[in-house]
């Protein structure tokens, strides 16, 4: 019969015949047959070499790419840029007369930022030299004044010895006059008038004093009235100062290299003494990275670090560590934690860590708050 012409029962029957008689010879084959069939391994011995070895050095190397390139690192996302930035603020009030800055505007050190309208200044500046002249004309007149008091004093004691001399000169004549009178040779009124003449030269001696202690107690009002010239003269020269001062305060300059941030002040704005006009960030700027206190045990200060920023993160800086806070960032807060409780929970603390850049890139705009990540390596590569 042709096979074409086989119903389909039969060829199912010869095909199940045919898988019994493999399933024979399988079963007819010896064990000691299939014992010996080699293992992989032997067959390809060298292969398998091979891969013991590159399996090894592959362990090999990402034990040294580790050690090397993740192990020796400490990095913190909690960085950010930081300056001692502070506000500008007019010393004096008055009227603002010109603004010759802008907003972000880089500064020297002596840049105007703001003027102020400095007549008023000016006008208390001339009064305060006019009161340096009243007191210089004081002076002058107080020296003057004792130098007539010394004048007054010769004067007086030249009248005093003159004085003095007649006195003597009347005494001895009225003594003469009343031993003549006693012995009977001289008049009654001889003796009278010298003793008139001795009361008048006892009078005029005392006159004569008096004038000598009214002479020197005019030198010593004038004296007095010189000290208190010099004082008023000291006080115009401080008032001077003073007004020198507000006058130079009615220009605002930069103290030192930087940036004006949220500039205030307008053109006829009147602004109050202490009141803020701007901002002002120094060109000086570093990083404070908060680094948790267990990343601490390997750091120290001159140690190399990568940082980049945030915003501008094609641009990889080079730094070194400056130093490590003595203490954690919460202890120097405005309220500092408070660990002596019954509800402690221990939570690791962060410590900033300041970061010095080498060198600030020049053609991106960088200022304080700006997130940075640093990359401290923390033991050198060997």
């Amino acid at each position: 019969m042709d096979q074409n012409q086989r119903t389909a029962p039969q060829l199912e029957e010869d095909e199940r015949e045919e898988k019994e008689g493999a399933k024979a010879a399988d079963a007819d084959t010896p064990d000691e047959e299939k014992e010996k069939k080699p293992s992989l391994i032997r067959r390809h011995p060298l292969a398998a070499i091979l891969a013991l070895v590159a399996l090894i050095a592959i362990v090999v190397v990402g034990y040294f790419v580790w050690l090397i390139y993740f192990h020796p690192y400490e990095t913190t996302d909690d960085a950010f840029i930081d300056a001692r930035s502070f506000s500008v603020a007019a010393k004096i009030s008055g009227y603002v007369g010109d603004v010759p800055v802008s907003d972000n505007q880089h500064l020297n050190a002596g840049d105007v930022i703001a003027r102020i309208d400095p007549r008023d200044y000016k006008i208390a500046l001339d009064q305060a030299n006019g009161q340096v002249g009243v007191a210089n004309a004081a002076i002058a007149s107080a020296e003057a004044q004792i130098a007539a008091a010394g004048a007054a004093i010769e004067e007086a004691k030249a009248q005093q010895t003159s004085s003095e001399a007649a006195l003597q000169y009347a005494r001895d004549e009225n003594t003469r006059q009343q031993q003549l009178v006693k012995s009977g040779a001289g008049s009654e009124q001889a003796a009278q008038q010298a003793a008139a003449t001795l009361r008048q030269n006892q009078a005029n001696y005392a006159q004569s004093q008096a004038s000598v202690t009214s002479a020197v107690k005019n030198q010593a009002s004038a004296e007095a009235q010189k000290a208190s010239a010099i004082a008023s003269l000291h006080q115009a020269e401080a008032q001077v100062e003073t007004a020198k001062q507000n006058l130079d305060y009615t220009t605002i300059t930069a103290a030192q290299p930087g940036r004006i941030v949220k500039l205030g002040a307008s053109k006829g704005q009147y602004v109050q003494a202490g009141q803020a006009i701007s901002m002002f960030v120094p060109d000086e700027l570093w990083v404070t990275a908060n680094f948790k206190e267990t990343q601490l045990a390997d750091m120290r200060p001159g140690q190399p670090v990568d940082l980049t920023i945030d915003a501008y993160p094609d641009h990889v800086l080079k730094g070194e560590v400056q130093s490590v806070q003595p203490g954690s960032g919460t202890a120097f807060s405005l309220l500092p934690a408070e660990n002596a409780t019954g509800n402690y929970v221990k939570v690791t603390q962060r410590v900033p860590v300041k970061i010095v850049v080498d060198s600030w890139p020049k053609d991106i705009a960088i200022g304080p708050g700006m997130s940075v990540l640093p990359t401290v390596t923390v033991r050198p590569r060997n």
